[in-house]
């Protein structure tokens, strides 16, 4: 049995509440100290002023490197490279974040598929665990790239750990401890060429192949807590293309090969045919009563989430043009959003719409809104921040963004208990999620 990847902690985060000015590029806080960067101080009491041999000294050096300049000047030689000017600080616009954690390297948020149980900062070769409380790193985790596999593979999570591969072989790492490591062996008539699909936080499916390559290989769902299949099945059986695991529902929503031949939903317990509809299903959504699905193009339809009843669509008007964004559900309302920039609200069982709000920037697919109590959160661009709208109106509650420079997408989520977000290699605690 392989070995898990080793991984390796570091300390890394701010201290609580030191997120309001610090310098762009500054390195985390690592050596304990808090500087002022106001005043230029060391974070205590200003101490005495510089003493008459101090102000001595520094005019002396002044008065050389003046004439070291006035005699490069007069003998033809180069102008003495200017001081490199001091960054200009971050400063935060909206209420003070716990901590801000400053990463190696740019966030890849749109990897991330599942919901961690602690604050993450996902770039393109690591994974890093933050402490809830104060932002320090807790475990690293490495994934180097292997060769063939996509720089933008996704990392899956569920049931508080990562899943990675190794031939034959399934291995998951704790994110927060204690430590408990495994890596298990899959039965060898399912393949050792495996690629995981997404965990539902009790049940890890995934796809699994032999070399050479079979046709379509077999699909199976393993227990994450007894780490046992609990079924497989040939792929080839219903001709699925494409499988997506839908959240935390239980349920696997299948592609057929062909494309004209429509989706179907799968029990994930079983991994049984429960029904099919026509369509495509470049992206989808769930709740406990509605499959959301594109309408075309540019809309969304809702299919009864029991046995795949068309409900309610909606679709461009005329003269409008806009593309609906996956949709976000909280039983009672279902959230959509338009490339546009727009906002409504519907009923999940009727599809009226409740009400609208018109975001100042446009939307795309690295759009990713999460629910939080009574407000729905969505990321913009850089200069944007994160729109706080409340969902029993639409109105803007607050906002939040940074001065720093930025070229990605915000990205927001949470662990269940503190709302996180940030772009770029910046991400910030902001707080626990408010009470419904």
């Amino acid at each position: 049995m392989p070995s898990v990847p080793s991984e390796r902690s570091e300390s890394a985060g701010r201290e609580p509440g030191e997120a309001s000015w610090q310098w762009d590029g500054e390195g985390g806080g690592t050596d304990g100290g808090r500087a002022d960067v106001l005043s230029g101080g060391g974070g205590g009491e200003r101490g005495p002023g510089p003493s008459r041999r101090r102000l001595l000294l520094g005019a002396g050096v002044l008065a050389a490197g003046a004439a070291v300049w006035g005699v490069s000047r007069s003998s033809g030689g180069p102008e003495p490279a200017p001081p490199k000017p001091l960054p200009l600080p971050t400063r935060v616009n909206g209420p003070e974040p716990l901590w801000t954690y400053r990463g190696p390297a740019p966030m890849t948020p749109l990897r991330l598929d599942g919901r961690p149980n602690a604050p993450v900062h996902l770039s393109g070769d690591a994974l890093r665990v933050l402490d809830r409380d104060t932002g320090a790193v807790t475990r690293t985790m490495e994934f180097p790239v292997s060769k063939g596999a996509p720089a933008d593979s996704p990392v899956i999570v569920g049931a508080g750990r990562v899943f990675t591969t190794s031939p034959g072989h399934i291995d998951a790492r704790t994110l927060i401890g204690p430590f408990a490591d495994w890596s298990m062996p899959l039965p060898e008539e399912l393949g050792d060429r495996v690629i995981l699909l997404g965990c539902d936080g009790s049940l890890l499916y995934g796809r699994a192949e032999s070399r050479p390559l079979g046709p379509g290989g077999r699909l199976f769902a393993v227990n994450a807590t007894t780490h046992t299949v609990v079924w497989s099945r040939p792929a080839a059986e219903r001709g699925e293309g494409l499988v997506a695991v839908l959240d935390w529902s239980g349920r696997l929503l299948a592609r057929d090969s062909d494309p004209t031949a429509g989706v179907s939903l799968l029990d994930g317990a079983t991994g049984r045919r429960l029904w099919g509809a026509a369509g495509s299903a470049a992206w989808s959504a769930i709740d406990l009563e509605n499959l959301y699905l594109p309408d075309g193009a540019a809309g969304v339809r809702a299919l009864r989430h029991a046995d795949g009843v068309p409900r309610w669509s909606i679709a461009p008007g005329q003269g409008e043009e806009w593309r609906a964004l996956p949709p976000v559900s909280d039983g009672t309302q279902v959230y959509v959003l338009r490339d546009n920039g727009l906002v409504t609200a519907h009923a999940v069982a009727t599809g009226e719409q409740l009400w609208r709000h018109e975001l100042p920037f446009r939307l795309d697919r690295r759009t990713r809104p999460v629910l939080a109590g009574a407000e729905l959160i969505v990321p913009g661009p850089a200069a944007d921040g994160l729109h706080h709208l409340e969902t029993v109106s639409g109105r803007e509650s607050r906002s939040f963004s940074d001065s720093g420079p930025g070229v990605d997408v915000w990205s927001v989520f949470t662990d269940g208990a503190n709302l996180y977000g940030g772009h770029d290699s910046v991400l910030y605690a902001m707080g626990p999620l408010p009470v419904p």
